[in-house]
């Protein structure tokens, strides 16, 4: 005799309860919006091994290559690393609206512009895009991004102008632009940047011109500028007593200016002026200062090393090459 539906129903009702109690229903923290996006992410880099853990089953926020923030549970960090991700940069990266960091690191396959859509995620706070076969230009919408602080877009191959854009980045720390392509001459406008000052990175590009006389205003910690073809007055940039300049790097430029003339900060640990222009003497200051690193060589320098402070642990690389440079650790002065 067959059973009542009635019966039947509250049978499958009292299974059902007992079951949820045993497995109790998938409670997702991701936020439905993010992986559906990060879905179509995946899809528009063909689906690579990389992102197999993102799986339409798996709560998002377990996935490799991203991280949620531990209340609101939205996507605030994708970053991917070493692998042959082929394509171009998905302009569905702009679709996280609560990434706070973006990193595409270390992918040699992965090519094309920088998105325009990137100019979207109004939170983030680190954006790095490097070691990469990216081109074109650096763009100028990144000056949109008024909550960077780090800035990396070393090893690609950007080519064009430095946007002069890039100085209104109010919380900037650190920019890296590094190892590209880049023509042109530094923005005068980086010598008005807005608020902090960045640590400046634009060496190994094709950079020329002379130094703008507006970077003389700047306290910078770092700045890297060599192997570009950049002319005229470099001093400018870490000379005064005032200042906390603790990294110099010009080497292999067109620089010419007097170093006698200059008044190095007491910060300054690392000065690296080879194969330049640079005339006139090493000033005595040199000895009060905590050199780690310096090199001279390769420039039109003349007269006799000070004595003291550092400058006798350095090697003869570190000064040879010069027109009439003299005195230990080169030959002594006649």
């Amino acid at each position: 005799m067959e059973a009542p539906s009635s019966i039947l129903s509250i049978l499958c009702i009292t299974l059902i309860f007992f079951s949820n109690l045993v497995h109790p229903t998938f409670s997702e923290l991701c936020n439905p919006k993010d992986k559906k996006v990060l879905l179509q992410i995946k899809r528009a880099f063909n689906n690579p091994y990389v992102l197999a853990s993102w799986n339409p089953d798996i709560d998002c926020c377990d996935w490799y290559c991203v991280s949620c923030h531990l209340t609101t549970h939205r996507i605030n960090s994708l970053t991917i690393l070493s692998d042959g991700l082929p394509g171009q940069i998905p302009s569905e990266v702009g679709d996280l609206p609560y990434l706070e960091s973006l990193e595409f690191h270390k992918l040699p396959n992965l090519t094309g512009p920088i998105p325009p859509a990137i100019a979207k995620l109004q939170n983030l706070k680190s954006l790095t895009i490097s070691w990469t076969n990216i081109s074109g230009y650096v763009p100028d919408f990144l000056s949109q991004l008024k909550n960077l602080t780090f800035l990396d877009l070393a090893f690609n191959n950007l080519t064009g102008s430095i946007p002069a854009s890039l100085s209104l980045l109010p919380n900037l720390d650190a920019l890296h632009l590094d190892r590209n392509k880049l023509t042109g001459s530094i923005p005068d406008s980086f010598g008005e940047f807005r608020g902090k000052v960045p640590s400046l990175y634009l060496s190994h590009n094709q950079l020329s011109g002379n130094i703008p006389v507006s970077l003389g205003k700047m306290n910078f910690d770092v700045i890297e500028l060599q192997r570009n073809k950049l002319e005229g007055d470099a001093s400018l940039i870490f000379s005064g007593k005032n200042k906390t300049t603790q990294f110099v790097d010009l080497s292999r430029n067109l620089l010419e200016f007097d170093l006698s003339e200059v008044e190095f900060p007491s910060t300054l640990v690392s000065l690296d002026l080879n194969h330049n222009k640079i005339k006139g003497s090493l000033p005595v200051g040199l000895t009060a200062l905590n050199l780690q690193f310096l090199n001279v060589s390769y420039n039109r320098l003349c007269g006799q090393i000070p004595m003291g402070g550092k400058l006798q642990s350095f090697d003869n690389s570190s000064y040879f090459h010069n027109r009439c440079l003299c005195g230990a650790p080169l030959e002594s002065c006649k």
